[in-house]
């Protein structure tokens, strides 16, 4: 085995791992301030030492460092004084993409809608346009340096989605981007297809449907990269039989279903996702008891993006109405032209501050249940014994400074699979 790296004398170390109990976690060093703390398995004074790439041990820095001394690892950090976090997984982005939206913005504040935009020409279809242009090389520069940003915020694991093509051949493209940049970039790249994330110019919604069923999704398939399917489930883009198809054919090829649900308007997205087994439906502004219910009885992960509604000025997710009925809410950044945010640390403030979340809820969210959104090991996401050694050391002496310190990054060192990338 390779000592692969020790990061001792850590003010607190996270590992998302629930201790037996209270008394339990205290005489093994874990912090005892509130239940909340125990819960995600809190140690101060602590190191974790990894392996081979996965955690080998975590717990008090005397005896962890007794047992893997920090000069025999290939990379030893000194974390006094600083908190350490499982590495964020965000689960839902649409990072590939060419072109520039930030006149929208500007038109947005000016009192534009976002409908007023997109007759005009803007918003998914103007990046299309861009997309559809741009070169592969180009295309790929662009998602590094997104991918390089999310980095630099403690982001360790990113889902990617297509969308931005439109037909099959640029979605195609799309992917092998993606596939690539996984192949370049040290932050793992999970591949979701999302051919029907809008209607193309001049084309009918039935008629484009049918495109990616009898075309799209045989092709993707193929071509074996992307390992979920997507798709905007909204008023005036696609209705829900028109998603249930883009589903099915999409699982039956081997896909596992993800639903844009309930963002602009309740039109049944949510039960949809529940009905076809999909790993996560997201967004979800618009929500019912009802549907919070039939989400939490298949076991699908509600993910939650809080950016979105930043960016549009629009009402929030009402996160605590899932959290009550017991499911595991997930957060992501939902990095796109139009919420132009890389930042995890900035959706876990926004979830804070304007979905109710507490702090810790905000960090499960962005990491475990995150890693659940996107059929992950559950593993993934923490920083328990035979975890990937995948984390972030932040400036703080706590992990709460995440959300608290709005508007600043406060992830320091970030190490994937041991070692250290940022």
């Amino acid at each position: 085995m390779t000592l692969t790296a020790v990061v001792h004398d850590a003010a607190q170390v996270v590992t998302l791992e629930a201790t037996d109990d209270e008394a339990d976690a205290t005489d093994d060093g874990a912090s005892e301030a509130t239940d909340e703390h125990a819960a995600l398995g809190i140690y101060e004074d602590a190191a974790v030492a990894i392996e081979d790439g996965e955690v080998a041990r975590v717990g008090p820095t005397g005896p962890v460092t007794r047992e893997f001394p920090p000069e025999n690892a290939a990379y030893a950090v000194d974390a006094t004084e600083k908190a350490v976090i499982p590495g964020f997984v965000d689960p839902h982005t649409h990072a590939v993409f060419a072109g520039d939206r930030s006149d929208e913005f500007e038109a947005k504040l000016r009192g534009k809608s976002y409908q007023e935009i997109l007759d005009e020409g803007g918003g998914i279809l103007r990046t299309v346009r861009a997309t559809r242009e741009a070169g592969d090389e180009r295309l790929l520069g662009n998602l590094l340096r997104h991918l390089d940003e999310m980095l630099a915020h403690g982001t360790t694991t990113v889902e990617v989605k297509s969308g931005y093509g439109l037909d099959a051949e640029t979605e195609l493209r799309l992917l092998d981007v993606i596939d690539r940049a996984d192949d370049r970039h040290p932050v793992d790249v999970v591949p979701t297809f999302m051919g029907a994330h809008a209607v193309p110019e001049g084309r009918d919604a039935d008629e484009y449907v049918e495109e990616v069923v009898a075309e799209q999704i045989p092709a993707v398939a193929e071509q074996g990269i992307a390992e979920f399917v997507d798709v905007f489930c909204e008023e005036g883009v696609f209705s829900v039989e028109q998603s249930r198809r883009v589903l099915d054919a999409g699982r039956d090829a081997g896909l596992t279903p993800k639903v844009h649900a309930e963002e602009l308007a309740r039109i049944g997205g949510t039960k949809l996702a529940a009905e076809v087994g999909a790993a996560s439906a997201d967004h979800l502004l618009h929500s019912t008891e009802e549907d919070v219910a039939a989400l939490v009885d298949s076991d699908v992960v509600p993910v939650l993006l809080p950016g979105t509604a930043f960016g549009l000025g629009a009402a929030y997710a009402d996160a605590r109405q899932f959290l009550d009925a017991g499911a595991d809410v997930a957060v992501a950044t939902d990095f796109n032209p139009n919420c132009y945010s890389q930042s995890m640390g900035f959706a876990a403030s926004l979830a804070c501050v304007e979905m109710g979340m507490t702090p810790g809820e905000a960090l499960v969210a962005g990491t475990t249940n995150a890693a659940a959104a996107l059929d992950l090991p559950e593993a993934v996401g923490t920083l328990r014994e035979g975890a990937p050694g995948d984390l972030a050391v932040l400036d703080a002496p706590s992990y709460v400074h995440v959300p608290y310190n709005f508007g600043v990054n406060a992830v320091e060192t970030v190490l994937k699979g041991g070692e250290v990338v940022y």
